[in-house]
């Protein structure tokens, strides 16, 4: 069985990496360029510092925790310890595989950290702005930055996956502590939530 899924999984890598164009080649590099996304990312940090005012110092903390784990964890638990070569490492798929500009990663590909950070990222944003349009978007755009690893040829369909179910869990575990650290302590905080101390004295 597990022989199977290997094999269904190189055949859509495969097929999803064969279909290019010299066009697509160039959006699908942006899309999984982090530095090209950064207006999205403060776009989103300036939401987040709408809703949660001073509270957003603390809630950078725990974004920050987000970040590390998400990216160790790929690393150090993942494709340290199953060691799967990435497509283009892999010597019967190389000379099949598409790459972009000759780039090819490191050596291993389980998980993909792509992937795990991002839909950390917006697991953890989602539930923290709570807003439908937000959720679906956000989800839109952390799979096609999944889709354009496989497209490039540095990643099988099931790292991606695997790193997506790595990443929204570490996502909603680090919110679930903030929530609780955001309900015992900073809203008693008369720094963090000023209006709800007062209102407090007020009653």
């Amino acid at each position: 069985m597990f022989e199977n899924l290997i094999k269904a999984d190189q055949s859509l890598f495969l097929a999803i990496n064969g279909w290019h164009s010299p066009f697509w080649d160039q959006v699908m590099w942006l899309v999984s360029n982090k530095l090209f996304w950064i207006p999205l990312y403060l776009f989103v940090l300036a939401w987040l510092i709408k809703i949660y005012k001073r509270r957003f110092w603390a809630l950078l903390v725990f974004i920050i925790l987000l970040v590390t784990l998400t990216d160790q964890t790929s690393v150090h638990l993942f494709k340290d310890v199953f060691k799967r070569l990435r497509p283009c490492h892999n010597e019967m798929l190389a000379p099949m595989v598409h790459l972009v500009k000759d780039h090819c990663g490191g050596l291993y590909g389980f998980i993909s950290s792509h992937a795990t950070n991002y839909f950390g990222i917006a697991t953890f944003s989602a539930l923290l702005i709570r807003n439908r349009t937000y959720t679906i978007l956000v989800y839109l755009w952390v799979a096609w930055i999944g889709y354009s690893r496989v497209y490039l040829g540095v990643h099988f369909p099931g790292d991606v996956l695997a790193g997506a179910f790595t990443g929204t869990l570490l996502g909603w575990m680090v919110y679930v502590l903030f929530r609780e650290t955001d309900r015992k302590w900073l809203h008693r905080n008369a720094w963090f939530n000023p209006e709800g101390t007062n209102r407090q004295r007020s009653a």
